[in-house]
């Protein structure tokens, strides 16, 4: 059996084809760990090259001795999976539906970090001076956030005042440009469906 080692990139990934034509004349069947991941890049250059791919689960591994993973035998489990498996997995396809799933695991994360700020800014308004806290708790959370955005503080009030009014203006700033960055992205995602 021939084994051989390449970079992680583009230029390892056509490096490794030319190594299997040559040692693996006619067709042959790639299995695939991590497709959608790390994988993706080898995964799409023999796509292109017209190669069969499969993806196989990550294998289970033994406790490693000595604190070394080996990837000859990661390599030899995943054949070995892909040869008893009755059903084999076919890699999803990348493109459009690629550009979906970016797009929505950043806009998942700007509306997780939205709810955050916005915690912190509910967090912010209960712990305020009287005046401001009366000021703002009556507002509707949309009003409010717009509120809080536009706050300025003004010399003669106290220091304490002074800093919760900037703390509150830059969380809602924050808020703003969160749910305005989660809703380009959805516009973006419309677009993509």
């Amino acid at each position: 059996m021939s084994s051989t080692d390449t970079p992680a990139n583009a230029r390892g990934y056509r490096r490794l084809l030319d190594f299997a034509r040559t040692h693996i004349p006619g067709r042959r069947s790639w299995a695939l760990e991590g497709i959608g991941s790390y994988g993706a890049g080898l995964a799409a250059i023999l796509s292109q090259a017209g190669e069969h791919v499969v993806e196989v689960c990550r294998p289970k591994r033994p406790a490693v001795r000595g604190g070394r993973k080996t990837d000859m035998i990661d390599a030899i489990r995943a054949a070995k999976e892909a040869l008893a498996s009755e059903h084999l997995i076919q890699p999803r396809l990348r493109g459009e539906r690629e550009a979906l799933c970016v797009l929505l695991a950043t806009r998942h994360g700007a509306v997780l970090a939205s709810a955050a700020a916005i915690n912190q800014l509910k967090s912010l308004i209960v712990s305020a001076s009287d005046d401001l806290r009366a000021e703002l708790r009556k507002l509707k959370r949309p009003v409010q956030i717009a509120r809080c955005a536009q706050l300025r503080g003004r010399p003669t009030q106290d220091i304490e005042h002074r800093m919760t009014v900037r703390a509150l203006r830059s969380t809602a700033q924050r808020i703003q440009a969160l749910q305005a960055e989660a809703k380009e992205l959805e516009d973006e995602m419309l677009v993509l469906a």
